[in-house]
């Protein structure tokens, strides 16, 4: 994840210019869903990952990875998922499609659009987050991580922030 530049503030002819330590080397990867269920608080359920650069590290997530986001996802909302998700390759793997037909009595899917970012709000989310780290002069990787698990718990207890990332795709949840 790659935040934004963001805008700061310098004296007048003069450019400001932050001093940071350390290799620029790793990742930070995240996963995500946001919830809706009618007469229920919307909620964020969320996996971060970190990526070193070791041998035989992942970079990101893989489709095991999502299966086992979904399966907690279940556990935590009670009840059947109505999926809806982009066309991101990991969506479209023999695996994931094999995990997706074998619990079809609790996984109804449907995907968005080949590129459709307006209609995500899983997106608006991603932009909350990147918007907070911004101006981050990280020292390390793990203060990476540690300010976007902070911005994420942040949006999990603001459930109006993830009906407004909804909101925005004018997009309408009918119970």
């Amino acid at each position: 994840m790659t935040p934004p530049r963001a805008r700061t503030w310098g004296r007048v002819g003069r450019t400001p210019v932050v001093r940071v330590r350390g290799r620029g080397s790793g990742r930070v990867s995240m996963a995500g869903m946001v919830c809706y269920k009618p007469g229920q608080c919307s909620r964020l359920i969320y996996a971060v990952r970190e990526y070193h650069g070791r041998k035989n590290e992942p970079k990101g997530f893989g489709w095991k990875d999502l299966r086992n986001l979904l399966v907690r996802a279940r556990l935590q909302l009670g009840g059947p998922i109505v999926l809806v998700w982009d066309n991101a390759r990991l969506h479209l793997t023999a695996g994931m499609r094999e995990f997706i037909a074998a619990n079809a009595h609790w996984l109804t899917v449907f995907q968005l659009p080949a590129y459709a970012p307006d209609i995500n709000p899983q997106e608006g989310i991603w932009s909350l987050v990147k918007r907070e780290i911004g101006n981050l002069a990280a020292a390390d990787l793990a203060q990476i991580t540690g300010a976007v698990k902070r911005r994420l718990k942040q949006i999990q207890y603001r459930p109006d922030l993830v009906d407004a990332c909804l909101a925005a795709t004018e997009l309408i949840a009918d119970g």
